[in-house]
């Protein structure tokens, strides 16, 4: 017993680092985040205007809401790891394609490839993996594993990108990116990335585990569902759309590039924090609508940082704005675990992060469109101001998680016990 239950806290531990790592060479951190530092070069290069070049994250946002519903489907049939392995190689590859490219009609073929492929590795694949691993401290593991690595990349990819866009242009640090995917990603999710053991509902708990094993069409026609969905897309796309814009409108302000990329990081490495945080109180409350405050505080750091001309004060704003984003992250993997369960957990998380995508990719688009209609963003950040609170009001009514301790207390020594049994079988 000691030694099998040392042997599986070892799957666990490796494929929780695995799957930190995987998140930090994702899209997320590798696309989107750095997006901001490409946009100026390329629109220069291409004799464009920011907006046309900003099409490039709509069509990321479609390409990959399209494909998330097949990727979860995938993934509860043939399992995560399989679906990771063969995506990371072809992100790669998408990314170094995009260093080739002599136009923007080619600009966003490529793109589109970014979004299929780099879709793969988000979030939906990962926060299912580690929701099978663990059930009574879910939401730390799982604002950990996300927190860490969309934090982490997200702080430490914007420095990588901007020395590679000083030394080697922007067409060589899309190779270089690709490179960190291929090199740094496959070798660790090949050796460490394991698929969770499979649970059978326990027969002393049917009717809770009936109710935690929905179908799509099931989650679909609860309030939970529509709620969680408005909330976290309208509060994603809004908090994402300022992320994007960091380093533009620093520069657009006289704030040198060096500072600027360091608030965009402070920014990704408060995220960190706020996803943690968010795992640990709704593993201890049961109750969504603890995190609501955490959006207010986001909320008020979009003016604050439209109106700061200090650096202390752009800084605090982004700290502000890091706690909001890191809620939103760490809120919707945990609240379809335990809403509707594991059993479709990959098809439901792939409706869901799908429409995320959409907002998260419209609506910086729309920003940009306000900047060259209006010469600046003073609508836009408006706008989102209002949107963040909208959400906050939608968050504050989701209902509380279905009791689920008495049924499924310790996933891992459950999983240690039958599998063993298993094995002496």
């Amino acid at each position: 017993m000691i030694n099998f239950r040392s042997k599986l806290f070892s799957k666990a531990a490796g494929t929780v680092m695995s799957s930190t790592v995987g998140i930090s060479v994702g899209i997320t951190s590798t696309v989107m985040t750095v997006f901001g530092l490409f946009l100026i070069p390329i629109s220069q290069e291409f004799n464009t205007s920011r907006a046309s070049v900003s099409i490039v994250i709509l069509i990321v946002a479609v390409t990959s809401a399209l494909i998330y519903p097949v990727i979860g489907r995938l993934a509860d049939r043939y399992g995560s790891r399989i679906v990771i392995l063969v995506g990371n190689i072809l992100f790669a590859a998408s990314v170094a394609s995009a260093s080739l490219v002599d136009g923007l009609y080619q600009l966003y073929l490529v793109y589109a490839l970014i979004g299929i492929t780099g879709s793969v590795l988000g979030p939906i694949l990962f926060t299912k993996v580690i929701a099978g691993w663990f059930n009574k401290n879910r939401g730390f593991f799982l604002g950990m594993v996300s927190g860490i690595g969309n934090g982490v990349g997200s702080t430490v990819m914007p420095l990588i990108v901007m020395g590679f866009l000083t030394l080697y242009g922007w067409r060589g640090a899309f190779q270089g990116i690709a490179l960190i995917i291929l090199c740094l990603g496959t070798p660790i999710l090949f050796f460490f990335l394991r698929d969770p053991p499979e649970i059978l509902p326990s027969e002393e708990h049917p009717k809770v585990m009936r109710r935690l094993s929905m179908t799509f069409f099931e989650a679909r026609q609860t309030g939970a569902f529509w709620l969680l969905l408005v909330s976290v897309a309208l509060c994603a796309g809004c908090m994402m759309s300022v992320f994007i814009h960091v380093v533009p409108m620093l520069l657009d302000r006289g704030f040198p590039i060096g500072k600027a990329t360091t608030i965009l990081s402070t920014f990704a490495l408060v995220t960190v924090a706020g996803q943690i945080c968010v795992g640990l109180l709704l593993d201890r409350i049961h109750k969504p609508k603890v995190v609501a405050p955490l959006f207010f505080i986001a909320m008020l750091g979009v003016p604050l940082f439209g109106m700061a001309d200090s650096y202390p004060l752009l800084l605090l704003s982004a700290a502000m704005m890091g706690i909001g984003l890191g809620a939103e992250f760490g809120l919707l993997p945990y609240c379809i675990s335990r809403y509707f369960g594991l059993k479709a957990y990959g098809a439901i998380s792939g409706v869901m992060y799908g429409v995320v995508a959409i907002t998260t990719g419209f609506l910086p688009v729309l920003m940009d469109v306000v900047f060259d209609l209006n010469g600046n963003y003073h609508i836009a950040m408006f706008s989102i101001t209002v949107g963040m609170l909208v959400g906050t009001i939608l968050v504050l009514k989701l209902p509380s998680f279905p009791t689920v301790v008495g049924a499924m207390e310790d996933f891992t020594s459950q999983a240690s016990a039958i599998a063993e049994e298993k094995g002496s079988s």
